[in-house]
């Protein structure tokens, strides 16, 4: 174990200080004049020289080749920092008094998932999460590789070598995306690029110690902080545990050229990524929500992106998982398909503000039949129960107290749900009036 240690040790002193010299194009499975069946020679207790650690790097890029079928053009920047330094980089920007008018648009969409509540922001949440998990990063340009160590002498793993290796191989060869503005869109984006980085990953794992020799180093163990929010990492989390089995779907139909392919057309939603038979052909239907808002309240139009979000099944999933209205745990908590959130066919969120400072939502679901939209209604039922929710008439609830207290109204038609949200009772009409 000492001699584990000590080779992780010197990795990350050695990925801080040297990246490899390009090595051209040429045959798959050889970079920088090392095969990926190469035995190497790597001397722990002098440390690693010069020549040790091109070995090590160009060896690991190599197998890498070799596995996804893709030649790197050029090396990358591979930096290892500590976890307070990453910290500091990231920062805190989640002050309540200070949001900008996308965050505060931002915090309804969070709320609305009964993810994010009154007593915290989306920044804060996001950055204690973000700090406490992330063991590596890929940044296209000068940054290239960084990857986050938690103890106080830098170690990398190979696993989130690899990784991240992979993503500088998807910037040289495919396409890391577009800026979405739809959270549904973006989980999309990812489960590709990060599910193509994690299949690869594990498909290296696997061949350590059965066809290859690998050095051994110690697994990623990302430190979970008290504020740690279990909903937003569910959403979080979707591209890294349904994106590989959307990846292995795609190689399996047509080799690694489908996986290729659907860099140029990305899952159009998450509902695609957790069932893969509906790639390409099931699109979102196109929800839309008409503003019957009074004088008082408003909806975000002065910002650069669509008034509205679509949040999409993943995320309904990690709604209902992160209040217990899904009852998982364990591994099986990051099998995103359940009855309360499939059958999703597309949904709209409209945030709203008004000049006293007060916020709510129109959020409007369609779902592919009437029963599943009555499953999901009554799933939502619950969710309010469960805040001891004070029912009212022509399905109005009252939460008193906690992170989420506010008026709700829920309505079913057919394939269609709607939820209302308010600060008062009297706001669910302010927002949302008769037709």
């Amino acid at each position: 174990m000492r001699r584990l240690l000590a080779i992780a040790a010197l990795l990350a002193v050695v990925l801080g200080a040297s990246c490899l010299a390009p090595g051209g194009p040429g045959e798959l499975g050889v970079e920088n004049g090392y095969h990926y069946d190469d035995a190497i020679a790597v001397t722990v207790e002098d440390g690693l020289n010069e020549s040790e650690r091109e070995a090590l790097l160009g060896r690991t890029m190599a197998r890498i080749e070799v596995i996804r079928e893709l030649e790197f053009e050029r090396t990358t920047n591979v930096t290892v920092i500590t976890r307070e330094e990453y910290r500091n980089r990231t920062g805190n920007s989640g002050d309540p008094t200070n949001l900008t008018d996308r965050q505060l648009w931002n915090e309804q969409v969070w709320e609305a998932l009964h993810i994010v509540g009154e007593n915290e922001t989306y920044p804060d949440a996001r950055s204690s999460n973000r700090g406490s998990s992330v063991v590596g990063y890929y940044s296209s340009g000068k940054s290239g590789i960084v990857l986050v160590s938690d103890s106080p002498t830098p170690q990398v793993t190979r696993g989130t070598l690899v990784h991240e290796l992979v993503h500088a191989l998807q910037d040289q060869q495919l396409n890391l995306g577009e800026t979405c503005d739809l959270q549904d869109a973006q989980l999309a984006v990812r489960s590709v690029i990060e599910g193509d980085a994690n299949y690869v990953e594990a498909r290296y794992e696997n061949r350590c110690g059965a066809s290859w020799d690998c050095i051994e180093t110690p697994r990623a163990t990302g430190q979970r902080s008290d504020s740690f929010n279990a909903g937003l990492f569910l959403v979080s989390y979707l591209p890294y545990a349904e994106g590989p089995q959307f990846v292995e779907s795609l190689r399996e139909r047509d080799g690694w050229g489908a996986v290729d392919g659907s860099y140029e057309a990305f899952p159009a939603s998450s509902e695609q990524v957790i069932h893969p038979e509906r790639y390409p052909d099931d699109e979102p239907t196109n929800v839309t929500v008409p503003d019957r808002s009074s004088d008082e309240w408003s909806r975000f139009d002065d910002l650069d992106r669509p008034v509205y979000d679509t949040v999409g099944e993943g995320s309904i999933y990690a709604m209902f998982t992160a209040v217990g209205v899904i009852d998982r745990s364990g591994a099986a908590r990051y099998d995103y398909e359940h009855p309360l959130s499939t059958g999703w066919a597309g949904d709209r969120l409209v945030p709203y503000r008004n000049d006293s400072g007060g916020y709510g939502y129109v959020w409007r679901l369609a779902w592919e039949t009437p029963e599943e939209a009555r499953e999901f209604a009554d799933g939502y039922r619950a969710l309010l129960e469960g805040y001891e929710a004070e029912h009212l008439d022509d399905g109005r609830y009252v939460v008193e107290g906690g992170a989420f207290a506010d008026a709700f109204r829920l309505s079913r038609d057919g394939r269609t749900v709607t939820v209302v949200n308010a600060p008062t009772v009297e706001g669910l009409e302010g927002i949302d009036g008769p037709g």
